[in-house]
């Protein structure tokens, strides 16, 4: 039952060329720095992201644009980072826009074993392409299917050895479900106790979706746009 490995490295170390990635984060909160970094590091190529967003052009997934190791993102928000668009443009970088509600609710579909689900959302626009429509009482609603990601990467607050995982705040957004999502799950997290100590009624993910768990370091924990009142 104990989940826990030495660190970033080690939780990545099967990751290979031309996989499909789940990673947690909202904005820059609850990015997994470490094993972003570790990816980095490792080198891997060709991958496809699944994101709520892209990072900056220095942080988050920006890193891993930075060096050209992705080949697809398939994501809800993509401001803000100025070589995302460069790529983008250029033809360098396959993007998949998804509107927020139905990237979290295939997320939970594959985390909840359904294949496929309908959602209204997209219904009539450029979304809708290629995908089928069924009418439900009146309503049109696209199919869209589950993702289907070999690892999930994602950040919490704090775990226990067994992997049960505990977030704080926005940071829940989509580090909770793609934490349920992946085949293979990796969690890294700032506190990390024994099993046992944490109360039950605070676990926001049962340790049985998660296979790997090690104690993170040097967080920066960026704020997106920093908005401060002018002195009176």
């Amino acid at each position: 039952m104990n989940k826990v490995v030495s660190g970033a490295d080690e939780a990545i170390r099967d990751i290979e060329d031309g996989m499909t990635l789940m990673l947690g984060g909202f904005g820059l909160c609850g990015i997994p720095e470490n094993c972003i970094a570790a990816l980095v590091r490792k080198g891997v190529k060709n991958l496809t992201c699944i994101s709520n967003n892209a990072g900056v052009d220095d942080f988050g997934i920006g890193l891993m644009l930075k060096t050209r190791q992705v080949k697809k993102m398939i994501s809800s928000y993509v401001g803000e980072n100025a070589e995302f668009e460069r790529q983008l443009l250029s033809g360098e970088l396959e993007v998949e826009l998804i509107p927020q509600g139905t990237l979290a609710t295939r997320c939970l579909a594959a985390a909840y074993g359904m294949p496929a689900v309908f959602v209204r959302a997209g219904v009539g626009t450029e979304v809708a392409e290629g995908k089928e429509v069924r009418n439900f009482d009146g309503v049109d609603y696209l199919l869209e299917h589950a993702f289907n990601a070999p690892f999930s990467i994602v950040k919490a607050w704090k775990a226990d050895t067994h992997g049960n995982l505990v977030f704080r705040k926005t940071t829940r957004n989509f580090n909770q479900p793609m934490a349920m999502a992946g085949k293979i799950v990796i969690a890294e997290v700032e506190e990390l106790v024994p099993a046992g100590a944490l109360d039950p009624d605070q676990i926001h993910v049962p340790g049985i979706y998660v296979h790997r768990v090690f104690k993170g370091e040097n967080y920066e924990k960026r704020i997106e746009q920093r908005t401060v009142r002018a002195k009176s």
